[in-house]
């Protein structure tokens, strides 16, 4: 698939919401990527790319910062942006190959960027992990975005590329042709910012989301793929419980088994969260529930507001201290695997290497990509070639058994 429209735009990348926490993050990891790709002498020409944002001034702090890391991106693009300017937004998008957006909640902010970006002809990527926000786009975006061959590509950090692409990494160690049913067991250790903190407030104050259809283009013949009926339990290899994980991964990775014929006939997923104890997993378990309920109430939904600010977020000596680790359990008819992902601060550090190494995929690498347009998940959009660009980026993933 290509679009000889897009050749000669401006940027390969622009970063949308790059003053906000995680958005600076991500500036910072395009930034020095093009630093140390400078020094070590790289043939490839240096990265085009942006930011943007609503705030002159916080944008210009921004500009500074990033210039002191790499002087060879001077002078680095600088556009002035609006979730509600729509005219904004659209000027935006016709600079860019890719429009990368850190900007949340998406589900009340989102939809005009991806709007722009269609009719831009430009691809897009965000960090989002709302199901409501994914399933609008599904059921209004879809056909004009596959119409025009853009790429609209949701949950590229933490949620869900990790799982995503891991279980796409287990499938292609197994048998083709036989059913594949594959367990992902997360373990993590981190904090959050105060933009996560609001994005997960406004799911749970939402009214409970009506479970979307799976589309008929998205079932091919007569293969068949569905969700484990998870429950809690003792996993003895683990020394551990795990309980099902209530996030949007396990939707991403069932989109991705239905468009790709690698997942087998009939494929099933689980998705697990591990915890040590059994006093963990029920003060766990009470704490979320507490916290939903509480959302969904006015006042008290203010006052949790007030825990973490937007634009607050963990130290950057607090994310060299998290982690996270994805085991993947896959089996067939005929052969057991076991495959791990696993990198450093899964909710900010390495995400922002995710969502930046997913645009410059997309932006740069466009031939060897597979050739499929629409609202996709990152494994059907980019496959294999963004794990390569992951592991070249430090992120492992490894086949422990089988």
């Amino acid at each position: 698939m290509s679009r000889s429209d897009i050749s000669d735009r401006t940027y390969d990348v622009i970063v949308f919401g790059a003053t906000g926490f995680t958005g600076r993050l991500v500036a910072e990891y395009l930034a020095t990527k093009g630093k140390d790709a400078a020094a070590q002498g790289a043939a490839e020409r240096p990265i085009r790319w942006a930011i943007a944002g609503r705030n002159a001034g916080r944008l210009a702090e921004v500009k500074a910062a990033m210039e002191a890391i790499d002087p060879a991106c001077a002078p680095l693009g600088v556009i002035e942006a609006a979730s509600e300017d729509a005219a904004s937004l659209e000027r935006m998008a016709g600079q860019a190959r890719v429009v990368l957006t850190t900007v949340g909640p998406y589900v009340t902010r989102g939809e005009p960027l991806v709007e722009a970006c269609i009719r831009a002809g430009t691809d897009y990527a965000d960090l989002t992990g709302e199901p409501e926000f994914v399933d609008r786009l599904l059921e209004r975006h879809h056909e004009a975005a596959r119409g025009r061959g853009v790429r609209i590509v949701n949950c590229c950090g933490f949620d869900s590329v990790p799982h995503d692409l891991g279980v796409l990494f287990t499938v292609t160690k197994l048998p083709a042709g036989e059913p594949i049913a594959v367990e992902g067991i997360v373990r993590a250790h981190g904090s959050f910012s105060g933009g996560t903190w609001q994005s997960l407030l406004e799911i749970m104050a939402r009214p409970g989301r009506k479970k979307r259809e799976a589309r008929s283009d998205e079932a091919h013949g007569a293969r068949k793929v569905q969700g484990v009926k998870a429950r809690v339990r003792y996993e003895k290899g683990l020394r551990a419980w795990v309980c099902p994980m209530p996030s949007i991964d396990p939707q991403i990775v069932l989109r991705s088994a239905r468009e790709l014929d690698v997942y087998g006939p009939d494929f099933q997923y689980g998705h697990y969260v591990q915890v040590k104890s059994g006093l963990q997993l029920v003060a766990g378990i009470a704490g979320f529930g507490a916290v939903a309920v509480l959302a969904k109430v006015g006042p008290t939904r203010e006052l949790l507001r007030k825990v973490r600010s937007p634009g607050e977020g963990p130290s950057a000596e607090e994310r060299a201290r998290s982690w996270f680790q994805v085991t993947f359990q896959g089996k067939s008819a005929s052969r057991k695997v076991v495959a791990r992902v696993s990198g450093g601060d899964p909710g900010y550090s390495e995400t922002a290497k995710m969502v930046a190494e997913s645009a410059l995929c997309m932006a740069l690498d466009r031939d060897r990509l597979p050739a499929r347009a629409g609202v996709l998940t990152p494994a059907v959009a980019m496959g294999e070639r963004l794990i390569e660009r992951l592991q070249a980026a430090g992120i492992r993933f490894e086949l422990l058994e089988g």
